[in-house]
Formats: C-alpha cells, structure tokens, sequence
C-alpha cells in the first residue's frame, strides 16, 4: 500500500518530524527553566557581617581599624563595648579585672556579659549565660560555646551585628593579650549556642560560621588611660589613647568638674597619632593638673564645623 501511496507516506513523514521537533523544543525549554536561578531571600550570618554597618543607628560610619592586642603581663581582661558617637556606634575597649578561675578568654567575655562598663557612655546588650565555654584549635580558631539566654535583648539588624563582632573583638583580644593565640596571624571565632551551630543571635545573625573582626568596627578614637572613676596622683598626669588614623591630628580638653555636672574648660590642646607601624595610631600627652574631679575629651576635628567634637571619647577621672 505504501508503494501504490507515495505522497500520503511523505505527508505521514513530515508529521512525525514535526513531532519530534516540537518534543524535542518542550524538553529543552523544561531544561532550560530548570537552570535558571531563582533569586533566594539573603541570611545574614555572623562571618557575612559587612565591613560598614548602615542604617539609622550608624548612618556615615567610616571604614576603621586596629590592630589587635599584643601579649601584656597584665591579668586585666581586655572587654570591647558598644558606644555611641555623634550620629555613629561604635566598639570601644576597658582593661577590667576579673576572677581567674577560668581561662582568659572566657573571663573576658564572662566580664563583657555580666558586668556594666565603667565608662558610662558604653553598654552592652549581652545578657549573663547560664553556660560559657571557650577553646581554642591550632589553627587561630577560638570556639565559644554559649546558652541562649545569653541572647535575651530586643534588638535590632544592626546593632545585632555590632553585638556579634563585641563578643569577637573581645575573645581575640583576650586570646591575643594572654599569648594564647598568635596575633600575628587572623584569628577567627565560632560561636555555638549549646554545642550547635545555625543559631540566629538577636534574631537576625545566623551563627556557626568562622568570623574574624570586621573593619568599621571601633571608634576611630578612643581614650585607653585614665580609665573611667580612676584616682590618680596630682601633678605630671599623662593620657593615652589610640587612633584608627595613624599620623592623624587630634583635638583634647581638659574640663574642670565642679559638683555633679558643672563642667568648664580648663586645658587644652593637639596631639598627633603615631604614624610608627610599630606604635600605629597610639597618643599620648602629658598635663600637670593639681587635685580635683576632670574630664579629658579627645576627638577629630570635622573641617566644616570649627566648633563640633568628631568622634570624641571622654573619660572622667579623679586627681587626688
């Protein structure tokens, strides 16, 4: 039959290209819309912090720095807190002593957890743990196991990521200050909440990542001696601080403390940031003050408003 029907097997034929062409153009476009990538909602995680926090609380934060701490014989624990600057916030540092029953790191970040900071300016948003266990591998990783009641403040995006990179600012520099780890090279955290990991801190960081101190971080000036309430003996008085501008120029006031707020100027003065690599960003001035209650402030001086306080830090100390 097909031999007496040629035209009627050549349409048959081209029927059964078609077919398989239009088959064969369905799967490909099946294929191709398998591959295709659907866009994911982004989680933010406590090793994908970002170097410069935005957002209200830390709108025009600027991009700084510093180094980490060296081996001290000290046994105070260095403790980063939270403080506000202008319109910024930023981490700043207290040398607080502390019991030594447990290892430095953990007495560290036991301190930074459950006591206030002597500088009333800071704060912290952690809350005291049932449970704080810390280690630390061969390979620069300090791991802190933590309960979650540590956790127990409402807070927001982005001071839940300044409140992540506290508690690694404060283990590094406990672990980097007591020769526990190798400050000459990254040292990183791993949080855990009661030995697991994928915890979301705050609310809003996912947890369990390794995570190294974020830039934009501290304040790009903060007062290291006196500390907050010291007494210290009258005449030659020196003060000390670090900047995140190494080289750069600075601003101090002295005020003289009458009473509970009666704050008048006394001295003041520039100082200049170290530029040394070796001593990067450190200051230091010395005054002669006779006794009574003073307040040393220091900050940057912002070119377009001779009169404002850039990013100052202030301490109150006594000289008795």
């Amino acid at each position: 039959m097909e031999s007496r029907n040629p035209r009627r097997r050549q349409a048959a034929g081209g029927r059964r290209k078609r077919s398989a062409v239009l088959l064969f153009v369905l799967l490909a476009a099946m294929v191709l819309s398998s591959c295709v990538a659907t866009p994911q909602p982004s989680t933010n995680t406590a090793a994908s912090t970002p170097q410069t926090v935005t957002g209200s609380a830390t709108a025009g934060v600027p991009s700084t720095s510093a180094p980490l701490e060296t081996t001290q014989a000290s046994n105070k624990a260095p403790v980063y807190w939270i403080g506000r600057s202008n319109e910024n916030v930023f981490l700043y540092r207290e040398f607080r002593d502390v019991p030594e029953q447990e290892n430095p790191v953990t007495r560290a970040l036991r301190s930074m957890m459950s006591d206030k900071p002597l500088d009333p300016d800071y704060f912290t948003p952690w809350q005291n743990p049932k449970k704080l266990a810390t280690s630390i591998s061969g390979k620069n990783v300090i791991t802190v196991d933590v309960s979650p009641d540590a956790f127990n403040s409402n807070l927001d995006e982005d001071m839940a990521k300044r409140a992540i990179q506290q508690l690694v600012y404060t283990a590094t520099a406990a672990g980097a200050s007591s020769g526990l780890v190798d400050s000459g090279q990254q040292i990183q955290v791993v949080i855990l909440v009661d030995g697991h990991t994928d915890y979301l801190a705050f609310n809003h960081v996912r947890l369990g990542s390794p995570t190294p101190r974020g830039a934009g971080m501290v304040a790009p000036v903060w007062i290291i001696d006196p500390q907050e309430g010291v007494g210290v003996p009258d005449g030659s008085v020196k003060i000390s601080g670090r900047s995140t501008l190494p080289g750069g120029k600075l601003k101090w006031k002295i005020l003289k403390v009458d009473g509970s707020s009666d704050k008048t100027a006394y001295l003041g003065g520039d100082v200049t940031a170290s530029a040394d690599q070796a001593q990067s960003g450190l200051f230091s001035l010395n005054v002669n003050l006779a006794p009574g209650n003073y307040e040393i402030r220091v900050f940057q001086a912002d070119p377009g408003k001779p009169d404002r306080e850039l990013n100052v830090d202030s301490r109150g100390f006594k000289v008795a």
